[in-house]
């Protein structure tokens, strides 16, 4: 049963190199193979999203046939001609759906930066600005009937993803067990408390005449997921080892904003969503096939010991995806089948 209101969960760290994209993409389809009907919306500048799920030749149509990218349904509403137009939704398999992006919405930062602080004034049209992804992605979930929505944006703290978290509900961080990301941590979760607390505060601004739907702009984190982590013999290389240990009192401090004296450690940590492995070899078939490392055949090259990984990438996304799902609140949708760790025959 779809829900009243699709769920939009972001993939968000402001530090560049995690493999947040590849993460998005490998959940998509693996939601799709659990029979879950999911939009996949690409806010990222770099239109990294669009480019793994579609070809090149497809990309090029749409970015040349006049507004047919995340950046053609915002468009009017940005050069102050109308509102926001209706989202092209591209079909990528059964069950799977994208709202392509596109390299011009970079554009759209001065707009978005500009407009937010004149909702405090209480500006009709800054509403209508800064909720603009939240209307694409609501329009765009129910008309293909998505049951939930994963958004990919790109890795920084400007206006373009501070308008794609007022259309979050939900947020997971893709982490990497290094220096790097426990600082993007440190980042993170101040941020994401400000802007929560200042859309709130947008909100009670609305005018009363203004007749628009708004997001909430929950925010909430969901977890994080710890990829490409160095695996020798089943055991995390010790140069990964020092930080992975931090990440879950780093989590707690600065996105929970808890005490984080017994955060323990990231195997049974309730707000670690999974902790994934490079899948090495793996990674240059799918990127050929134009599939998930998780769906690759002996067609596509994937014989012998690769098989056996192929079967250990199903289980560990599966289980991530029914995570996931149960954490938004969608627990209702995995099947009882999740996380046996097998590939369907």
């Amino acid at each position: 049963m779809t829900p009243a209101v699709t769920p939009t969960v972001t993939f968000f760290n402001n530090k560049g190199g995690v493999g947040k994209t590849t993460l998005v993409y490998h959940l998509a389809w693996m939601l799709s193979e659990l029979d879950v009907p999911v939009l996949a919306v690409d806010l990222d500048p770099q239109a990294n999203l669009t480019s793994v799920l579609l070809d090149d030749d497809r990309v090029e149509a749409l970015w040349c046939d006049g507004d047919r990218s995340i950046f053609g349904a915002l468009r009017p509403l940005l050069e102050g001609e109308g509102g926001v137009g209706v989202a092209t939704v591209e079909e990528v398999t059964t069950n799977l759906h994208l709202v392509p992006g596109d390299l011009l919405l970079s554009g759209a930062e001065q707009e978005l930066s500009a407009q937010w602080p004149n909702a405090v004034d209480g500006q009709p049209r800054a509403f209508r600005v800064e909720s603009a992804f939240a209307q694409v992605i609501k329009s765009a979930a129910e008309a293909v009937g998505a049951q939930v929505v994963l958004v990919d944006v790109g890795p920084n703290l400007g206006a373009i993803n501070r308008a794609a978290m007022v259309a979050t509900d939900h947020v997971v961080v893709p982490l990497s067990p290094d220096l790097y990301s426990l600082q993007g941590l440190r980042n993170l979760g101040p941020t994401l408390e400000r802007w929560r607390g200042e859309w709130q505060d947008r909100l009670e601004r609305k005018p009363s005449s203004m007749d628009w739907w708004l997001p909430s702009g929950s925010m909430q984190p969901a977890g994080y997921v710890v990829l490409q982590h160095g695996v020798r013999l089943d055991r995390v290389v010790g140069a990964y080892d020092r930080w992975l240990r931090r990440i879950p009192g780093e989590y707690r401090a600065s996105v929970l904003q808890e005490d984080a004296t017994d955060a323990g450690a990231v195997e049974g940590d309730p707000q670690c969503l999974g902790l994934l492995k490079h899948y090495h070899s793996l990674a240059p078939m799918a990127q050929e096939a134009r599939k998930p490392v998780f769906l690759l055949r002996s067609a596509d090259g994937a014989i012998g010991a690769h098989q056996r990984s192929v079967q250990d990438a199903y289980g560990h996304f599966e289980q991530l995806g029914a995570r996931i799902l149960r954490k938004v609140g969608l627990g209702g949708l995995v099947p009882e089948r999740a996380g046996t760790g097998g590939v369907p025959s």
